[in-house]
């Protein structure tokens, strides 16, 4: 703590960015990166993670402006403040690369990921699966006599509490897309 009684690194979206540059603690930062859609760039992309040995959390990539050819790489990663520089550094240094965003430190973001559960049982399990399922506003895809498909939109930690609720009813199978995300504002 500090004469103000603010904790480092509190808070990414303050005015006073405390945070240190050559500190040895890992954040998790969201990055999207502009490419153009042409063969072979999602594999240099991710060739600069796995060459330096960064780990991907979360990755998601589609084309976003089919006329410009141009696709959005979302990922999600972690490292310390001075590794998540220098992933944006490599990345902004590939050629089919047109724009690097931190969505983390620009400011507020909007992160989503979608979730299919398939959570089998019978009884009173499957009621508490749909009770469950209803406070989490799952919608149900598809349902058997043994068995429900469940569909979620949320951020990645309502998808592991609804995971984590879902196993002890008979959680059998699971398939996330991994984060989407977008700058709020103008």
């Amino acid at each position: 703590m500090n004469a103000l009684n603010i904790q480092k690194g509190a808070s990414s979206h303050s005015a006073y960015d405390l945070r240190d540059p050559n500190a040895e603690y890992e954040e998790r930062h969201t990055l999207a990166v502009m490419v153009e859609n042409e063969p072979g760039v999602l594999a240099r992309v991710i060739g600069l993670f796995s060459g330096r040995g960064y780990n991907i959390d979360s990755l998601t990539v589609a084309e976003v402006d089919h006329a410009g050819h141009q696709s959005r790489i979302t990922v999600v990663t972690r490292g310390t403040p001075a590794i998540i520089e220098q992933i944006k550094a490599q990345l902004g240094r590939i050629v089919p690369v047109h724009e690097v965003h931190d969505l983390t430190v620009e400011g507020p973001s909007v992160e989503r990921e979608l979730g299919l559960f398939k959570v089998a049982g019978q009884g009173d399990k499957r009621v508490e699966a749909l009770r469950i399922a209803e406070i989490f506003r799952a919608n149900v895809v598809d349902s058997t006599l043994e068995s429900f498909v469940f569909e979620l939109v949320g951020t990645s930690s309502k998808l592991d509490a609804f995971a984590d609720l879902m196993r002890p009813l008979g959680l059998s199978d699971l398939a996330r897309t991994g984060v989407a995300a977008l700058a709020r504002g103008a």
